[in-house]
C-alpha cells in the first residue's frame, strides 16, 4: 500500500468510528442479503460481534503503517477462522459488504480513490488471512 492508500483508509476509518455499531449492523446487513447462508457462522449476540468487528478492523487499520505487527495478529485470526467454518470464497462476500457499507456510511466522502484504497487494504487483509487458514489446514 502507498503511503497516501493508508492515509485514506484511516482517515476515512476515522469518519466511521463514531458510529460504529451502526456501522457493524449495516455491514452484517449487507453481509447476510448478499449471502444468507454466512448467518448460521455467526454464534452469539451480534451487537457483541460488532463491537469485536469494529475494533478489530480499527486495530488493522491503525497498524497499516507497521506490517510486520499487523501480519502476525491476521495470520492468526486466519488460522482462527477456520474452526469458525469460514472458507475462502466467504473473503470476497466480505469484503464487497464492506465496501458497500463504507459507502453508505460515508456518502460522497467515499470517493473512487477511498474505494480503491480500501479495496488494497482489504486485500492484504484476506489474503494473509486466507494463507494462514490455508496452512493451518494443510
Amino acid at each position: 500500500m502507498t503511503p497516501k492508500q493508508i492515509e485514506l483508509v484511516q482517515g476515512s476509518f476515522a469518519q466511521v468510528a463514531p458510529i460504529a455499531d451502526e456501522a457493524a449492523a449495516l455491514f452484517y446487513h449487507n453481509l447476510f442479503t448478499a449471502d444468507p447462508g454466512l448467518k448460521p457462522l455467526f454464534k452469539g449476540d451480534m451487537l457483541v460481534q460488532g463491537k469485536k468487528l469494529m475494533q478489530m478492523i480499527g486495530v488493522a487499520v491503525g497498524k497499516l503503517n507497521e506490517l510486520d505487527a499487523l501480519v502476525p495478529v491476521l495470520q492468526r485470526l486466519g488460522a482462527g477462522h477456520v474452526d469458525y467454518g469460514v472458507e475462502d470464497s466467504h473473503y470476497a462476500t466480505v469484503g464487497a459488504a464492506l465496501l458497500k457499507t463504507l459507502g453508505q456510511g460515508l456518502g460522497d466522502a467515499f470517493t473512487e480513490e477511498v474505494e480503491q484504497a480500501w479495496t488494497t487494504a482489504y486485500g492484504l487483509m484476506a489474503n494473509t488471512m486466507i494463507e494462514a487458514a490455508n496452512k493451518a489446514t494443510a
